[in-house]
């Protein structure tokens, strides 16, 4: 709680005020040349696919550097490898903070890698800044306040609340089926339909029907919940393997509920062209970035994007979320550290974190900025319907508000 008291003292102080801001003060990482900052990717294990997020951010920054980094500091991505185990996590944490001696971990990948380090980050006032999870746990200021994550669309929680009320719009008597990752952010989202249904949950969902990542097919699971004759199926995970075998198996059996994809999975790279596009039509997913498209025709921002990506890696899929949202939270990143100005302390940059007000970023759809405060860490909050259509995701329906 003491901990929680002087990092408010610090929120309301650090570099909010001009006259802080305006003297060169540093941490840990922080020289007048350089911003050393530390990051761990699934470039092996299971959630590999998801590893193109942590290239992108390293082409992001060096694009940056070339054009003399930010305030005139370059930035030194060091990105460890933790195959998406929360062990080999914690062991690349420790490295990154006590040997390589960075200002702060940025962007971590999922919800239980990112779980892993999260007491040793707060207890040592490392920032943990833009983690890539949806789950709620992350907006906890009092009890987590160097945690904040950026999700690609609202919490889990939301997610799911906001799934169930599309569903019921369409179809108020449908049964729903659950397919969920058996980890915190799986039981998040079934928390959150069952929250979303109330009285109705124990009616409502037909089954519900859980996987661990490290499982080579989910075949099984999707035919138990087919026999179930369920007219929503809802499906769950941060792995596009499962996604893509989830849609795949429930089109091969002759299943056809609506669909929703959590919003990790609405990629046709990595989740729909596996699943096979046929099989995928009309599979719905909640989402903040911009649908990809090819020829953008008055889409400065995409074209920015496309060109960037065939420049600076162009043996990637461009057509891969994954991508662009790397591309976002390296974006978010260098506004955040651009407004901490010369104010580098590690209460600084975690001061001007939470005090995001209205910043729009280039691949965030119409009507999303981030926003924040010190008593609430959710950059984003709203989204979008989204709804491959056979080739693409396409938007559809307005702007979804969530809690």
């Amino acid at each position: 709680m003491k901990a929680a008291l002087a990092l408010a003292a610090a929120l309301a102080a650090a570099c909010v005020s001009a006259p802080v801001c305006a003297q060169k003060s540093y941490g840990p990482g922080v020289s007048d040349t350089e911003i050393k900052i530390g990051n761990t990717m699934p470039y092996s294990g299971p959630a590999s696919p998801l590893s193109i997020t942590g290239r992108v951010i390293s082409a992001y920054f060096d694009e940056i550097n070339e054009k003399g980094g930010v305030n005139g500091r370059k930035l030194n991505l060091i990105s460890l490898d933790d195959a998406f185990s929360p062990p080999k996590t914690m062991e690349a944490a420790r490295r990154l903070v006590e040997g390589e001696g960075v200002a702060f971990i940025f962007a971590t990948m999922g919800t239980a890698p990112s779980s892993a380090i999260a007491k040793y980050l707060n207890g040592n006032k490392v920032p943990q800044l833009f983690l890539i999870s949806s789950a709620s746990k992350w907006n906890d200021p009092t009890n987590m306040p160097w945690s904040m994550a950026l999700p690609w669309a609202p919490n889990y929680t939301s997610e799911a609340a906001i799934d169930v009320a599309y569903a019921r719009a369409k179809n108020p008597n449908a049964r729903f089926a659950v397919l969920y990752q058996n980890d915190d952010a799986g039981k998040e989202y079934l928390r959150g339909v069952k929250e979303a249904l109330g009285a109705d949950a124990d009616k409502a969902i037909a089954m519900a029907s859980s996987f661990e990542v490290a499982d080579p097919t989910v075949d099984s699971q999707v035919l138990t919940l087919a026999n179930t004759k369920a007219d929503v199926f809802l499906i769950y995970s941060v792995t596009p393997r499962a996604c893509a075998q989830a849609i795949r198996k429930a089109h091969e059996v002759g299943w056809q509920p609506t669909r929703f994809l959590a919003s990790g999975c609405a990629n046709k790279a990595t989740v729909m062209v596996p699943a096979g596009l046929d099989a995928g039509k009309g599979v719905l997913s909640l989402g903040s970035l911009k649908p990809f498209v090819a020829e953008p025709k008055d889409d400065p921002a995409m074209t920015a994007y496309i060109d960037f990506m065939k420049r600076r890696l162009p043996n990637a899929d461009v057509n891969n979320v994954a991508g662009l949202y790397g591309y976002t939270v390296a974006e978010a990143l260098v506004v955040l550290l651009r407004q901490c100005k010369d104010n580098l302390t590690r209460e600084s940059i975690m001061a001007q974190a939470a005090n995001l007000k209205n910043v729009p970023l280039s691949l965030l759809m119409p009507g999303i900025t981030l926003n924040t405060t010190p008593q609430d860490f959710r950059p984003i909050k709203d989204g979008y319907m989204l709804q491959f259509n056979g080739n693409d995701w396409v938007v559809a329906s307005e702007l979804l508000r969530g809690t």
